[in-house]
């Protein structure tokens, strides 16, 4: 490990890349210090501490808790997020789309432009929809104004502040992906959820020292972390290989192929984007519901898909299995696959190349995805079912004890359940792996180039 990190600083354009990355996070995490004008941050405060839980509570750990603080950045990559859900969508059903998704370089660079629009329109909606929220919780934290000028002049600049911030944000993740290490989107929810994670441990210490909870419960609480996070790394990196045999063939004077190798297809090819997405969509409706009148039947009917309730939790797994397939169908195609093994003289043993070829790869994909899909449900619901504590002493062979932590745990401040939670660890560690993975990328790219260069260089002296 200690090498590797050598090796790192070492690689002169690798290094320029982390401390690129480094520099933008730490621009993020500047302006997640600067509030948006108007607010009360003491009537703010009381009021987030009543709805933290609920309807914001998952968008603010997306967020950083900018959310929670209203600072310029309070609606984080999410309204990006969304924008691209809806494109993406767009372009099964769509066919202008579709022909732009397949034009090449050009026709990315049409949609990325298309989704920016959207990300801008999302996010005037939502700023919208916060501006309302705060003017009608005006006065309900304890009788302090939580806008000091209510009116369409505190709208207009809320919805200024937090779409410029927005766009800054979306812009900064850009810059990750095109001149850094790793995927600038996923990296700043990342940087959101793990600068919770100090005060998070801090309260676990203070509560021990103040004995508010056991040296048993504090054990348990770790021992079920590192099993999650255990089982989470062996599921990412569980693949199914697929062999494929390439037939001999002279190109000249020389003869190619006859080699032996596979395909490798991971069991969570999506990897922590169909949770990213499945939580954007849900989050979506329920800032939509604060500008709805608390008393209508569509507030109601948005109120049931609040966290922690049964419906929420039953479309948030429809939606991780949805975006499983989905996301899995746009970046993996079989059909193509097949065809390329086929030019080159590949082919799987017993199958035919052609058709007969990807409709294997096909199947053993979707059934691959299942299982995935099923791991990241798993991953995402159960932590949240021990959480909230619903009847979980009932359920038989396991200790009263370890359940019993838990709940007495979360109910203690700064949404600890959030940081503790499935979502949270797996974004976590998902894109600590993907990230990790593409340094060695670039560590084995640099190796192997200079590996060629000597070799190039005694032969010529040979």
């Amino acid at each position: 490990m200690i090498e590797s990190l050598k090796n790192v600083w070492a690689v002169a354009e690798l290094r320029k890349r982390v401390l690129f990355t480094l520099g933008i996070l730490a621009v993020y995490r500047v302006g997640s210090h600067i509030p948006t004008p108007g607010i009360n941050p003491e009537a703010l405060s009381q009021l987030m501490e009543r709805t933290a839980t609920g309807v914001f509570g998952l968008y603010d750990m997306f967020s950083g808790n900018n959310l929670s603080q209203m600072t310029i950045f309070a609606l984080g990559i999410m309204p990006y997020i969304s924008s691209s859900i809806i494109l993406q969508l767009l372009t099964v059903v769509w066919p202008y789309l579709e022909r732009l998704s397949k034009e090449g370089e050009l026709g990315r660079r049409k949609i990325t432009q298309y989704t920016r629009y959207g990300t801008i329109a999302l996010a005037i909606v939502q700023a919208m929809g916060i501006a309302i929220f705060l003017e009608r919780n005006t006065g309900i934290a304890g009788g302090l104004p939580l806008v000091y000028e209510p009116g369409w002049g505190f709208r207009l600049m809320t919805v200024l502040t937090l779409t410029t911030g927005t766009t800054f944000v979306m812009w900064l993740g850009e810059q990750i992906t095109e001149r850094g290490i790793g995927n600038g989107m996923s990296l700043i929810i990342f940087a959101g959820i793990v600068v919770g994670l100090p005060s998070a441990v801090f309260i676990t210490l203070e509560q021990l020292r103040t004995g508010q909870m056991g040296l048993f419960r504090v054990i348990a609480l770790i021992v079920l972390m590192i099993v999650v996070v255990a089982a989470i790394v062996f599921v990412e990196r569980g693949q199914r290989r697929v062999t494929v045999q390439y037939a001999k063939r002279v190109v000249g004077r020389r003869m190619y192929g006859g080699s032996s190798t596979h395909i490798p297809l991971k069991v969570n090819t999506g990897g922590v984007i169909p949770v990213i997405f499945a939580s954007s969509i849900l989050a979506f409706p329920m800032t939509f519901g604060q500008v709805v009148d608390p008393d209508s039947f569509v507030r109601r009917a948005i109120d049931q898909i609040n966290p922690g309730m049964p419906l929420h939790d039953l479309l948030y797994v429809a939606a991780i299995i949805f975006f499983c397939y989905f996301y899995t169908a746009i970046i993996f195609n079989p059909d193509d696959v097949a065809e390329n093994m086929r030019k080159y003289g590949g082919f799987v043993p017993g199958i035919r190349p052609g058709k007969r070829t990807a409709e294997y790869i096909d199947t053993i994909l979707a059934r691959l995805t299942l299982v995935g899909a099923v791991y990241l449900s798993l991953v995402a619901i159960l932590p949240q079912f021990l959480i909230t504590g619903t009847n979980v002493t009932q359920i038989p062979f396991v200790g009263e004890q370890l359940y019993a932590a838990l709940p007495r745990f979360v109910t203690e401040g700064m949404n600890v359940q959030f940081y503790f939670g499935g979502t949270s660890i797996l974004i976590i560690v998902g894109v600590s792996m993907d990230t990790v993975q593409q340094v060695e990328s670039q560590l084995i790219m640099r190796h192997y180039d200079g590996f060629m260069k000597k070799t190039r260089i005694r032969g010529r002296r040979g």
